[in-house]
């Protein structure tokens, strides 16, 4: 089997999603640009009441519900994610990312598979059960966001570990480093990373 360049993580299989991650979450981090999540800020600046419990402003009397879509269609809207979103189509992994969840994917940009030599890049794409196995390599079981993750090893759905290493410089993920973190989706959330990288 051709030797692909070390790639990071990504789906899953519905089977083995059933099983909740045991890995150990817990740390802060000093790189605020890159691992720190975003806090979401919200005023009531505008809303105007009649009295304590009735809104004079009908269109705003009625608070509006965020939706959220799921892992795919937020990494597909995102317009960085092509060659992941078509390596989970070969692989037959669509249903299983857009099932219930939740999901945690370190999700290898579209310049991320550009590092693999194209040759290796249409093999791998080629064997589905390579494909599925490093895909799934990706993904772990339940919503890790950025704030709960310490240096360490935890379990994909694959079925090895990936190595976390949390410092001052930032994330990284086994070889790869982490670029954006916490991007929700209704079934989990989604983590960028700059490399793909194989299970062993």
């Amino acid at each position: 089997m051709t030797s692909f360049p070390k790639l990071l993580v990504s789906a899953s299989v519905a089977a083995a999603l059933a099983t909740g991650m045991t890995a150990a979450l817990a740390s802060t981090y000093t790189d605020a640009e890159s691992w720190s999540p975003a806090v979401a800020t919200s005023s009531d600046a505008g809303m105007k009441f009649a009295s304590a419990d009735r809104y004079t402003d009908a269109e705003t009397s009625t608070p509006a519900i965020a939706t959220q879509s799921d892992i795919i269609d937020t990494a597909v809207s995102a317009g960085q994610f092509s060659t992941l979103a078509k390596a989970l189509t070969e692989a037959g992994l669509i249903d299983t990312l857009k099932g219930p969840g939740p999901f945690t994917v370190f999700a290898p940009t579209d310049a991320a598979f550009a590092k693999i030599p194209a040759a290796q890049l249409q093999a791998l794409l080629a064997d589905k059960s390579m494909l599925t196995k490093v895909l799934t390599y990706h993904v772990v079981p339940g919503e890790v966001m950025a704030k709960d993750v310490k240096s360490g090893s935890v379990k994909t759905v694959e079925g090895q570990n990936l190595m976390l290493d949390v410092s001052s410089a930032g994330v990284k993920v086994n070889d790869a480093n982490v670029i954006k973190t916490d991007i929700m989706a209704s079934n989990g959330v989604i983590h960028v990373i700059d490399s793909v990288v194989l299970p062993n």
